[in-house]
């Protein structure tokens, strides 16, 4: 991904240039142009990236076409989630958290600090709600019947499904509203740029109410499988555990992504922005160590309520204390350590362990801790082909993001004419 940095003579303009856009035919024009690769494509990412997505296309053809049983995946009767419905859903959408919970913590809030991380954070919430929504239309085996989800024709509105479905179609539009002004500063559109930043104010609220909504949503729709799910996970709280574990899960991949593109757009951020990094991510930190302790605490608290603490001396137990312990309450720590001694070297490292945490606790829910008492024989194990599958999308993703902040202002800043309008 070094070749990346080659891209600052292409991407960078002069404060007051925008291209001239006054039909279709240019904007054509423009766009095609934009089509092209901005620095070296022949990077060692880029080539083992474009084999894995080029196969995994392949395979989703495949998998269209021959349907979802074996070798496609191995799900069966008893697992009728998947690798990437397990990612996608269960642990993209918790990792979109950034994207509302900046939005609040900047535009209700007031807490300006974090501005320049808000874009690139509302950026990574819309791809992964899309990539999600494209990952659903992979995963069902009869496709062509998610318009039904919407409809509520073939079974009732008040399905959990039906709620998040609309839930997730209604965060889409709201993030791209939020986003949109990056857009119009991309096209160089001032009377568009004026209404952008109106609506994507306006949005704000609607979509921190939407996440909110559809976090606990989740949570909601784990609390059907009472019965499958192993007690030390199942809890009638699972939304508020959903919801409260979002939180730390979106700011986490907030911080891990804002150090990857420190290093590769490194020549898009200015030096201002450079010199706060630090700053931001030690606020980030706080707030990561004190919704890990409420998240911690509750685990604790709830499991007591419920009595199974005698079930921690058992393989489910001991594999429920590494999670909680070692996913959550380490990382909690690290947290608060490296914001009290200012060493953003352990905030990151426990922004990693946080994140692998909530891939963890996510297909416990979804895959270990479901079915929890079935022979060894008849658990599910994800197939190669789903594995490749859900890589390829994940790089597909990656690829956006990095077409879209190659060339919009998402981790640079605003031109001069996009931040006058701001301030009138």
């Amino acid at each position: 991904m070094a070749g990346e940095k080659l891209e600052t003579v292409a991407v960078e303009q002069k404060p007051e240039e925008r291209p001239q856009i006054n039909s279709f035919g240019e904007f054509w024009i423009f766009f095609k142009n934009e089509l092209r690769p901005k620095g070296n494509p022949s990077t060692v990412f880029n080539l083992l990236s474009g084999i894995a997505i080029v196969f995994g296309i392949l395979l989703i053809v495949y998998r269209f076409a021959v349907g979802l049983g074996h070798p496609v995946t191995n799900l069966n009767q008893s697992f009728p989630w998947g690798l990437l419905i397990g990612f996608y859903v269960m642990c993209g959408v918790a990792f979109a958290a950034g994207g509302y919970v900046l939005a609040f913590i900047v535009y209700v809030l007031g807490v300006k600090k974090y501005r320049p991380v808000l874009r690139a954070a509302i950026l990574n919430a819309f791809l992964f709600y899309v990539f999600c929504s494209g990952a659903i239309v992979v995963a069902f085996g009869r496709w062509w019947n998610i318009p039904n989800v919407f409809l509520g024709i073939e079974f009732g509105a008040s399905s959990v499904m039906f709620v998040i479905a609309w839930l997730f179609l209604l965060y889409i539009l709201t993030a791209a509203l939020e986003f949109s002004p990056a857009v119009t500063e991309w096209l160089g559109k001032e009377r568009f740029r004026k209404i952008a930043g109106s609506l994507a104010l306006g949005a704000v609220a609607f979509g921190i109410t939407l996440s909110i909504l559809h976090q606990a949503g989740l949570g909601a729709l784990m609390t059907m499988a009472k019965g499958k799910i192993h007690p030390l996970w199942y809890s009638e709280f699972l939304p508020v555990m959903f919801f409260i574990s979002s939180i730390y899960a979106g700011l986490s991949l907030v911080i891990f992504e804002g150090t990857i593109s420190r290093k590769v757009f490194t020549y898009q951020i200015d030096e201002e922005h450079r010199h706060s990094n630090d700053d931001i991510i030690i606020g980030l930190a706080r707030i990561c160590g004190g919704v890990i302790f409420a998240y911690f605490s509750l685990s604790i608290i709830l499991t007591q309520y419920k009595g199974d603490f005698a079930l921690i001396n058992t393989a489910m137990g001991y594999w429920w204390l590494l999670e909680v312990i070692g996913f959550v309450a380490i990382p909690g720590l690290m947290f608060i350590h490296g914001a009290q001694k200012k060493n953003p070297v352990t905030i990151r490292a426990a922004a990693i362990i946080a994140m692998l945490g909530i891939l963890l606790n996510r297909y416990n829910n979804v895959f270990i801790a479901y079915n929890w008492d079935l022979p060894f024989a008849e658990k599910y194990y994800p197939s190669f082909i789903e594995g490749l599958t859900t890589l390829a999308i994940v790089f597909i993703q990656i690829w956006v993001f990095r077409w879209i902040v190659n060339r919009m202002p998402v981790m640079r800043k605003s031109p001069q004419w996009a931040s006058r309008l701001d301030k009138d």
